[in-house]
């Protein structure tokens, strides 16, 4: 083809191709710096963008997880507390029946105390009745209400934190006397040191489970850090370098605009060549 041609400008399209090849990396470098991201769709890296994704659901999913143990953590916390103050409850019950073991006590006193007593007894009850968080509770009468805590993305696994009947009716409660009327001795008192250990190896078990779930809640968070900077480092874009090439972009299209203006004169100074002296 000739290049001196007024049909064909061949200088004409190769700065036309040069512009609007620059032009698109203008739009993909502006698109970056606006979002970014190098990779914001799957035609940016379509592998790279769909690593991106599965891990982007990772760690989505991850807040169900955390969700779950933050859950976890109140119905323990709200057990936890019920179970300190019938801790404290049992020994004020054991100062009122170590009073009535003493010999001589009149029956008004003794009655009194027994009405203390039964009083301090029915409040156990009514602290583990009350112990519940989002429907769940860990202290109350009956064997239900533990926690299975979420502890991966994908359900298979789970913290559990049991339950433990620390009211009057349950293991660790049921062996104290009902009221201090009549003989008061050393096994009533040895009764309400086992209620008391019993309730303390109760709450320790509690405690552990507990520990577990801040442990992992932790490690969980970490996990979702992790995972998010992770797909940063795939996806987001270097906006120093970004900046750079857009310079450099902006320079090469004001030559490309000025080379097309250029080679759209050639064919007027082909006239030239024509024109007599």
């Amino acid at each position: 083809m000739p290049i001196n041609s007024i049909n064909t400008n061949i200088g004409a399209m190769i700065a036309l191709q040069a512009l609007n090849g620059i032009n698109g990396e203008l739009a993909t470098v502006r698109a970056r710096i606006a979002t970014g991201l190098k990779v914001a769709g799957p035609k940016d890296n379509p592998a790279v963008w769909a690593i991106a994704q599965n891990m982007r659901a990772e760690s989505k999913s991850l807040d169900s997880v955390k969700n779950s143990l933050q859950r976890g953590q109140a119905v323990v916390e709200v057990a936890l507390n019920a179970g300190e103050a019938i801790s404290d409850i049992l020994m004020q019950m054991k100062e009122k029946v170590l009073a009535a073991t003493e010999a001589g006590l009149t029956s008004a006193s003794r009655q009194a105390l027994s009405d203390e007593y039964v009083a301090l007894r029915a409040q156990i009850d009514r602290i583990a009745g009350s112990a519940t968080f989002d429907g769940v509770n860990l202290v109350a009468a009956g064997g239900g209400g533990g926690v299975k805590a979420l502890a991966d993305a994908r359900g298979g696994m789970t913290i559990d934190v049991a339950h433990v009947d620390l009211s009057t009716g349950g293991a660790a409660v049921s062996g104290t006397r009902t009221s201090l009327t009549g003989a008061v001795g050393s096994a009533d008192i040895a009764a309400i040191d086992a209620a008391i250990q019993a309730v303390s190896g109760a709450l320790s078990k509690l405690g552990v489970g507990g520990k577990s779930l801040d442990r992992h809640l932790g490690f969980v968070a970490k996990l979702q850090d992790t995972i998010d900077s992770g797909v940063g480092n795939l996806v987001d874009a270097d906006l120093g370098k970004e900046s750079a090439r857009l310079v450099a972009l902006q320079t090469k299209q004001q030559l490309a605009i000025e080379a097309l203006r250029i080679a759209n004169q050639a064919p007027s100074l082909l006239l030239a060549l024509f024109r007599r002296g």
